[in-house]
Formats: C-alpha cells, sequence, structure tokens
C-alpha cells in the first residue's frame, strides 16, 4: 500500500479556474513589471501577452500555494531576455544583461513596496493639472504613441516647438510626481 499524498492536484478546469483567479489578481503587478524593464509601450505589451501563453503553457508545473508573482516575474523575465535578443540587432544601444537583472530587481522591489502605484497615482494627479492641449499632446505621444511628426501637424507648431515643449513638460511632471512622493514618504 502506497502512503497517502498529502496533495491531491486540482482537476484540470480547476487549474484552469486558478490560473485565471491568479492572473486576474496580479495582472496590474506583473505589467507594471514589465513595463519598468521595457522603454516601449507597445513592446511591454507583446512581452506581457506572450509571457501570459508561457505561463498558463507551464501552469501544471506551479504549485498552487506558492508564490505566484515571483514565478510570474521569472517567466516575464525571461520573455524581456528574448525580446532583448530579437531586437539586438536592430538596436546597437542594449543595455547589459547585468543592468537588466538589476532594474528587474528594483522593479520587482519597488511593486512589492508599492512605491509605482505610489507615483502612478502621482502622475495621474499632476496629468489633471496641466492644461488641456498639454495634457493632449502627452497622451498623443506617449498613449497613443503618435511620432513627432504627427503631433506637430495636429497642434500647427513645428518639430523643434514640439521636441522643446514636450521636454519641458516631462522635467514638469516629473518634479511634481517627485514633490508628491516626497510629501508621501513617512
Amino acid at each position: 500500500m502506497s502512503p497517502p499524498s498529502t496533495f491531491t492536484p486540482p482537476p484540470p478546469e480547476d487549474r484552469t479556474e486558478a490560473f485565471l483567479r491568479l492572473l486576474t489578481q496580479h495582472d496590474r503587478q506583473l505589467a507594471l513589471y514589465v513595463t519598468g524593464l521595457v522603454p516601449a509601450a507597445q513592446d511591454a505589451q507583446d512581452i506581457l501577452q506572450e509571457g501570459k501563453v508561457v505561463m498558463w503553457r507551464c501552469f501544471d508545473r506551479f504549485e498552487l500555494g506558492t508564490n505566484f508573482p515571483a514565478w510570474a516575474r521569472k517567466i516575464l523575465f525571461h520573455q524581456v531576455i528574448a525580446h532583448r535578443r530579437r531586437v539586438k540587432k536592430e538596436n546597437t544601444e542594449t543595455i547589459g544583461a547585468r543592468a537588466l537583472e538589476l532594474l528587474s530587481d528594483e522593479a520587482e522591489s519597488a511593486i512589492t513596496e508599492g512605491r509605482w502605484v505610489a507615483r502612478e497615482q502621482a502622475l495621474a494627479q499632476c496629468l489633471a493639472k496641466l492644461n488641456a492641449d498639454h495634457r493632449n499632446i502627452i497622451q498623443m505621444r506617449y498613449r497613443d504613441e503618435a511620432s513627432i511628426d504627427r503631433i506637430a501637424r495636429a497642434v500647427e507648431r513645428t518639430e523643434t516647438a514640439v521636441y522643446r515643449l514636450l521636454s519641458r513638460l516631462r522635467q514638469n511632471l516629473y518634479q511634481c510626481v517627485e514633490r508628491s512622493s516626497q510629501t508621501q514618504t513617512p
């Protein structure tokens, strides 16, 4: 007679539900992690989606009750590495693997400490303080990923003027977020 098992794996449909529940619970945290490692929003989104597919394929190896976010971040980190390899030929200015590991550690630390959430909330408040024209330019550039040329045509300014304005706006937003972060720190 074999010894009794302490863990009985749930039926496949229960594992599917467990995966979806865990992924939904930690989705925002995982998105912040990838966004912290990849500068281009669309690349980060692609990496996150591919990472979710890999997580699903490997979920049968995940032990329920253990640290899902850590397991998922490890998979996403490898997806970021794979992405860097794919684009390395296109971009000669890639950061080194050790620097990426340090960024990964910092991103993980910031997520677990809630710093990114606080900074994201501060950024939303700072964006709300901008006048509508400036907020529109920021949204065109970073949400819509519009080119400087396209923005310049839309707002009827020169490309140089748009570059300068975006530079000033980024600096002002950075300072606003920093001030907000300093007032929230105990």
